[in-house]
């Protein structure tokens, strides 16, 4: 196709100059559509098969033949040479070259050429033939305008190299780019084989309420709205949990997941989005080493699924989900990197000296447990490249969490980490109702010394625990994450098909 402001179109033998704008001239064109062909954007037209369907058919077709095949496909028009002569035509599935010329397209159909673009969609029905290079062609008998694009590929359709505007304009990002396309397709693919595994494994697949009039299973800022008929202030889930265990105390399953969506009204990094897919259940007389158990043949199941093995690499490190991954108590994780043996200490404030001494800042107030967990995240978490489950978390800060027998100030509590990040994280399950409330009331007067006034007593799953909720393990998952690593995507935003991000103005 010819060149901007080179381009000139003869109708009835009088000549029409086209601006040398590329919008404007798309503009032009599609006029120039409406007057020659009607209805530029037909709301009907069928193809026979996919580019992807047509290769797979044609695949044992020899070089230098043409059939007597006439078939029907669709697609956007990505590269033309010769004026047209040759097209790359592509769908969804694939690309298949398109070939127009006076000894087999008629001229009606020719005519078409020069008001076609690149980034145009157009159906086109011929002959199927493969050229002497080898390539699946359709020889053009019709040419059927279907859209006409108004504004121009990026960058000659080689893709959009500004990062910002790859998330902002993530429908070009994809058109233009086969490794962010793929990476979508591989997001679909783990996102349908956590279900599948979930199902396959006896879980029920259940939905909960996306708006709460009281927030919780998880400590983070919220969204807040409000409900004008119910005249009631509303959050965003921050965590479905309390009401998939709600639906455990029902009798529903005994075995009960939710692939979600929750919001925290919190920083944006290259690991957290506002909005974000966990996928969490809960299995009824069950543990976390049952839950430890499930994740491992998980993660080993979608590394085989996208990588045909369990081993795959993430940057220029080999990630191997091959189970079982190491367990490893937290304490002794923070003893083996610094020293400090937590285990060994009686008083709060021993595991506030110790902490000093060994050159941590520590609030003043912080609890055994809290400083345990912040030299964790200071010196275990950069260490963990390779998955494994930390154990044995603080109470402190693991409010829906069983006690470790023997040792109190401990829970039943694992973290999945991989590549330093957390990936999972599972409790044997709290269903003492005594236990619990007095811990959630804890837990409130912590987030109300914290200024978080608006936090609220769940009082409607406190009465349902009173119900009797069976002994439990439970498991979230951050999905995006785990995307991330199987797909060796540097930022969460590249897993995330529209991600949050700032005001154009910013």
């Amino acid at each position: 196709m010819p060149e901007v402001g080179e381009i000139k179109m003869t109708d009835q033998k009088t000549e029409t100059a086209l601006s040398s704008d590329v919008t404007e001239v798309r503009a032009q064109k599609l006029k120039l559509l409406r007057d020659k062909v009607g209805d530029v954007y037909p709301a009907h037209f069928h193809r026979t098969m996919t580019n992807a369907e047509l290769a797979e058919k044609y695949a044992g077709l020899e070089d230098d033949v043409e059939t007597q095949d006439v078939v029907t496909v669709a697609g956007r028009v990505f590269s033309s040479r010769n004026s047209g002569m040759f097209i790359d035509l592509r769908d969804a599935s694939g690309k298949i070259q398109i070939f127009s010329h006076k000894d087999t397209t008629p001229e009606e159909a020719r005519e078409l050429l020069p008001l076609i673009d690149l980034g145009d969609i157009i159906g086109v029905t011929g002959i199927v033939r493969r050229t002497k290079r080898g390539e699946l062609t359709i020889n053009a008998q019709e040419i059927t305008m279907l859209t006409k694009a108004l504004l121009p590929m990026p960058e000659k359709y080689h893709g959009l190299s500004d990062i910002e505007q790859r998330y902002r304009k993530r429908h070009l990002d994809i058109l233009t780019n086969e490794d962010s396309k793929l990476r979508f397709q591989q997001r679909s693919k783990i996102v349908s084989g956590i279900r599948r595994f979930m199902e396959n494994d006896g879980f029920m697949e259940v939905e909960t309420p996306m708006l709460h009039s009281v927030y919780g299973g998880a400590t983070a800022e919220p969204f807040k709205t409000h409900h004008n008929t119910l005249k009631l202030d509303m959050y965003l889930r921050i965590a479905p949990e309390l009401f998939l265990k709600r639906t455990l105390v029902s009798g529903l399953s005994d075995k009960v997941f939710e692939i979600n969506r929750n919001f925290r009204n919190e920083g944006v990094s290259t690991r957290h989005n506002p909005e974000f897919t966990m996928m969490e259940c809960y299995w009824a007389y069950a543990d976390y080493e049952d839950i430890m158990d499930l994740v491992e043949r998980l993660y080993a199941e979608l590394a085989t699924a996208i990588h045909g093995t369990t081993e795959f690499m993430y940057g220029e490190t080999e990630i191997s989900f091959k189970g079982p991954f190491r367990r490893v108590p937290m304490p002794d994780a923070v003893k083996e990197a610094t020293g400090i043996d937590f285990l060994a200490m009686k008083t709060d404030e021993e595991a506030r000296t110790a902490a000093k001494a060994a050159g941590f800042e520590v609030e003043k107030d912080w609890t055994w447990g809290e400083c345990l967990a912040f030299i964790f995240e200071e010196k275990v978490e950069a260490t963990l490249i390779q998955p494994a489950h930390v154990t044995h978390f603080p109470k402190d800060i693991s409010p829906f969490a069983k006690e470790v027998p023997g040792e109190p100030r401990l829970v039943e509590r694992f973290e999945t980490y991989c590549n330093t990040w957390e990936i999972g994280n599972a409790f044997s399950e709290l269903n003492d109702p005594e236990e619990q409330r007095a811990r959630m009331v804890e837990q409130l007067e912590q987030a109300h010394a914290r200024g978080e006034k608006e936090k609220q007593l769940d009082e409607e799953f406190l009465d349902a625990i009173d119900q009797g909720m069976p002994p439990a393990g439970g498991l979230g998952i951050g999905v995006d994450r785990l995307i991330m690593l199987l797909t060796n995507a540097p930022s969460i935003r590249d897993v995330i098909l529209f991600p949050a991000r700032r005001g154009k103005a910013d």
